[in-house]
């Protein structure tokens, strides 16, 4: 029989070859019958006739299968908020305020395409077989083959050369059984092996609050949910909780989504029969539960449900939640609102869940009750679990293990709530003495105790410089990261970056300034900025720490408290205000403050104190210092509120001072001198100068005037963009006819020129007693070498050097260098000594140093340019001098 079967089939497929052969249309049943053989005869036929199998059957029946499984048969649902479309891009980024959705409602979110299930996926034995599914026979035994037969609509099943049986209302298990038995007896000496092929489609309708209502094309197979899918879910309103199932007009079932999504319990989702309709009803009682619940929604209620029922859908309270007081609203009578209060800690307290109810659980307090908080400069910043007789060693433990290596070990802080109110006493300590065991420092501790440990210094480049002598280890750098941004977390205080000075435009509004008016406004807008440097504080210094510590002291004073707060002054290595420990005095307030410095006067010291607060009631308390270090009482009084500690400096104190002497003396370098000493016997010091020194062209520095040379280079700076700001752009460049790079880079240059703080001064005066030059800390004097050579600058046409020649005057030499420029002021022409004083050719008076020659190897040529005609603008002119005459002093100090 198999062998009569596959010649039909063989010429089936030789006729169909053919067909394609003649680029004729093969017909559909050619197409069916060729589909009809088994997979192995497929392809070996098409080998043996070398044709493409899968131009003939449109692909494998595998990779059909995939197509079919791969496909997408639910879209994405399409939504256009409105809303959002006409909010501006500040609206746009503005954080959204969470809102309570629906529960369950996203799930079924779809657009419905079409919705067939695979048909790989297997049958349940309880299916239905009814007329339309088609049955794969294989036959295996003393014959093989494979058979498709359809029900037909008279439910009826034909087997070729077995008698038709009737099936349709049969389950598949009972099919099976049926159709093998049915095989063996008929057919001695072979089984079959029974399955479903493709199955009847069948049509159902989707109504009521559907997102598309409609009639909808499903497998037999699809169930209740599977409905949902193919028409999107459901809309706005819909009810998940009452899903009927209609059939023949009489309802057969009611589905409650919820059982499927909170307790997967899937028993009432129904296969579907040919013209059932799916019914979904508007949505009925609907509770939101917000706050403190694991999973936070609107929930729709049936009748009956209670309390315990709503906790159980929001999935319970968390493990944070304050269960003594639960909020309802709850719509009352006319526009207001009720706010009802229950305590769940003990079951729902009464509480009846209605209709529009909004159930608010707030989570508990973050505080600690039982604990104790250390913060600062420790390993292990955070909360410690407290116990009766718990001290402040229990905690730190060890120096090395417990604290950073800036710690400050003899200044640390603990603040105590001493009422409701959260007003606070300050306790102080040194870490050392309390870790040695010393009962005076090692303080017993109470619950929300706070430990504050300070760093040993205050910027944070003094802190970050230690620390790289430290050398430490990756895993100690590691530590510091951590553990200071476990600061900055939990104190809410990020630290706020000093910026550097900004640059007069930068490149952005460069290229923004096409117009003239923009450039002015901005010009007048810079010259009103404050440009102030700021010390950037390391994160656990006094500054940073103690800043809220105050703040908190100053809320709490008030009439019947002074406020508990002292200064210390003076000579201190952190001078400020400190907060009034308890039972604190002169000593403690110092070690608050860092320590005395080097200058430190031990002698006598003053405390400034108001009894009453007033100016009229200020007493000045004197004492020795040095008793009070060495705890003597009389000497170390106790302090009391606003009190003010001046540690006063030794008399005639100094730093070491230095000055500098470079360039052509026997001994160049860096001197320490007394105060008071000059500069001749500094000179004798350096044994004198070499035979190659220009003393005439002696450079001499001060720093106190190279810092008035910086104030004025600002002030100049600030009057010239408030001139060029307060006229008309355009008029200011057509008289000026400058273009706008050129006054843009002359005020950027002038702003950054370096100063030099040169004072001039006549070596020779000097040294024969004629004058005396008391020096300063910072002083330096530059001998440059001899020099053969008259320099000219400014407004010629050739800026250049030339050899000295003592019968050439001023104009020949500006001849020399090409002559003056159309802008020179030739009028105003003047000439910069070696030794930094200045004069005019045409004149005999000196406006410096007098001397009967004009004209000396080292002097420089100076053409100013002419401004007269700048409308106003008189400053550009001395701008102009400043950069000449700045320029000249910093080339004879780089010659050297």
């Amino acid at each position: 029989m198999f062998k009569t079967y596959l010649g039909a089939f063989s010429a089936i497929f030789i006729l169909f070859y053919a067909t394609i052969a003649q680029a004729l249309t093969p017909s559909p049943a050619q197409i069916e019958q060729f589909k009809k053989l088994p997979r192995a005869q497929q392809e070996a036929l098409a080998r043996q006739y070398g044709v493409d199998l899968d131009s003939i059957i449109g692909g494998s029946s595998k990779s059909s299968a995939d197509n079919q499984e791969a496909q997408s048969t639910i879209g994405a649902r399409s939504v256009y908020d409105e809303k959002a479309e006409l909010q501006t891009p500040e609206e746009k980024f503005k954080p959204k305020k969470e809102e309570l959705e629906p529960f369950g409602y996203d799930i079924f979110a779809g657009e419905p395409t079409s919705f067939m299930p695979s048909e790989s996926a297997p049958v349940p034995d309880d299916y239905i077989v009814r007329p339309g599914d088609q049955v794969q026979i294989s036959l295996y035994g003393k014959e093989s083959a494979t058979v498709d037969a359809s029900i037909d609509r008279s439910g009826r099943l034909s087997i070729p050369k077995l008698a038709p049986v009737h099936v349709a209302g049969m389950t598949f298990k009972e099919l099976k059984a049926l159709v093998s038995e049915k095989v063996s007896n008929e057919m001695i000496g072979v089984k079959a092996f029974v399955s479903l092929g493709q199955l009847r489609s069948i049509r159902v309708l989707v109504v009521g609050e559907a997102y598309k209502p409609g009639s909808y094309t499903l497998s037999s197979l699809s169930t209740v949910t599977h409905a949902l899918f193919a028409s999107g879910g459901v809309s706005e309103i819909a009810s998940l909780r009452n899903i009927e199932i209609k059939r023949g007009g009489k309802v057969v079932n009611r589905f409650d989504l919820y059982d499927l999504l909170i307790k997967g319990d899937s028993s009432n989702d129904i296969i579907l029969k040919p013209g059932d309709v799916v019914f979904i009803p508007p949505v009925g009682a609907q509770v939101s539960v917000a706050g403190a619940v694991k999973r936070p929604a609107i929930f729709e209620l049936k009748k009956g449900e209670s309390t315990a029922d709503l906790l159980a859908m929001a999935g319970g309270m968390k493990a944070n939640a304050y269960r003594e007081k639960v909020t309802v609203e709850r719509a009352g009578q006319g526009d207001y609102k009720q706010i009802l209060s229950f305590d769940f800690s003990k079951g729902s307290a009464g509480y009846t869940p209605r209709d529009g109810d909004v159930v608010r659980v707030s989570e508990a307090s973050s505080a600690y009750n039982q604990a104790v908080t250390v913060i600062g400069a420790v390993t292990r910043p955070g909360e410690y679990s407290w116990h009766q007789g718990k001290r402040i060693g229990d905690i730190i433990g060890s120096i090395r293990g417990a604290l950073l290596p800036q710690a400050d070990l003899n200044y640390a802080i603990l603040l105590r709530e001493v009422d409701v109110y959260g007003n606070i006493d300050v306790y102080q300590f040194s870490l050392a003495k309390a870790v040695a065991g010393d009962l005076a420092h090692n303080l017993i501790l109470n619950p929300r105790d706070k430990v504050i440990v300070f760093s040993r210094f205050e910027s944070k480049e003094e802190e970050q410089d230690a620390l790289k002598q430290l050398a430490l280890t990756e895993e100690e750098q590691e530590l510091q990261k951590k553990v200071k941004l476990w600061h900055l977390f939990e104190q809410r205080q990020f630290e706020e970056f000093v910026g550097a000075k900004k640059p007069l435009f930068s490149e952005e509004v460069e290229t923004e300034l096409k117009g003239k008016q923009k450039l002015t406004d901005l010009i007048a807008a810079r010259s009103n900025e404050e440009e102030e440097e700021e010390i950037e504080y390391a994160t656990f210094s006094r500054n940073q720490l103690l800043d809220k510590v105050i703040k908190k002291l100053q809320l709490q004073a008030g009439a019947g408290e002074r406020i508990k707060l002292v200064e210390v002054n003076g000579n201190v290595r952190f001078p400020g205000v400190y907060p009034l420990a308890n039972n604190m005095a002169v000593i403690e307030l110092i070690t608050a403050g860092g320590g005395l410095t080097e200058s430190a006067y031990l002698d006598k010291a003053e405390i400034t104190r108001s009894k009453t607060g007033t100016n009229d009631d200020i007493e000045h308390i004197t004492f020795n210092l040095q008793g009070a270090l060495e705890g003597t009482l009389e000497e170390n009084p106790l302090l009391h509120s606003k009190d003010s500690l001046n540690i006063l400096t030794i008399p005639n104190w100094q730093e070491n001072i230095k000055v500098t002497l470079e360039g052509e003396v026997v001994f160049p370098g860096q001197y320490t001198i007394r105060r008071g000493e000059t500069m001749k016997d500094v000179i004798e010091r350096a044994g004198g100068f070499s035979d190659f020194a220009a003393i005439d062209a002696a450079v001499f520095t001060r720093k106190t005037i190279q810092e008035q040379e910086r104030a004025q280079i600002e002030r100049l700076t600030n009057e010239l963009r408030r001139d060029l700001a307060s006229k008309s752009f355009e008029q200011s460049m057509n008289s000026v006819n400058l273009s706008y790079d050129e006054m843009t880079s002359l005020i950027v240059d002038l702003s950054q020129m370096p100063t030099l703080g040169r004072l001039v001064i006549s070596l020779d005066d000097i040294l024969a007693d004629k004058q005396q030059l008391v020096l300063q800390d910072g002083d330096a004097l530059y001998i440059p070498s001899k020099r053969d050579s008259i320099s000219v600058i400014g407004e010629v046409n050739y800026a250049t050097s030339h050899l000295y020649n003592a019968n050439i005057d001023v104009d020949a030499y500006i001849r020399l260098s090409g002559g003056t420029k159309a802008r020179a002021d030739e009028e105003r022409i003047y000439v910069i000594k070696a030794n930094g004083s200045v004069y005019i050719p045409e004149s005999k008076g000196w406006f410096a140093v007098n001397t009967s020659k004009q004209l000396e190897p080292g002097d420089t040529i100076v053409v100013p340019m002419d401004t007269a005609h700048m409308d106003n603008l008189t400053l550009w002119s001395t701008a102009t001098q400043i950069f000449y005459q700045l320029g000249v002093g910093v080339a004879a100090i780089s010659g050297l």
